[in-house]
């Protein structure tokens, strides 16, 4: 379980200028994220390759990665119908 308090910490050094209210509504909604969702960041470990649809650009998320940013990427698993 994500500890909230601790994501509320990481939210207000990493944007001090928002309001208590925005921290909480975020805390609140990474907190509440259930096991439908599943982190599939290891399927994806070399994401320099990464091209946006034109192929021209690198994708945002290769930059973020490169600039030496943590990335997690999540899969909403398959719901039963």
């Amino acid at each position: 379980m994500i500890d909230r308090e601790k994501v509320l910490a990481v939210l207000q050094k990493r944007f001090p200028g928002s309001s208590l209210e925005e921290r909480a509504a975020a805390a609140n909604a990474i907190v509440g994220l259930t096991d439908e969702w599943v982190d599939v960041t290891a399927r994806q470990p070399a994401m320099s390759h990464c091209a946006s649809v034109q192929g021209a650009e690198r994708c945002f998320i290769a930059d973020q990665r490169e600039q030496g940013f943590e990335l997690r990427i999540l899969m909403r698993a398959a719901r039963d119908r």
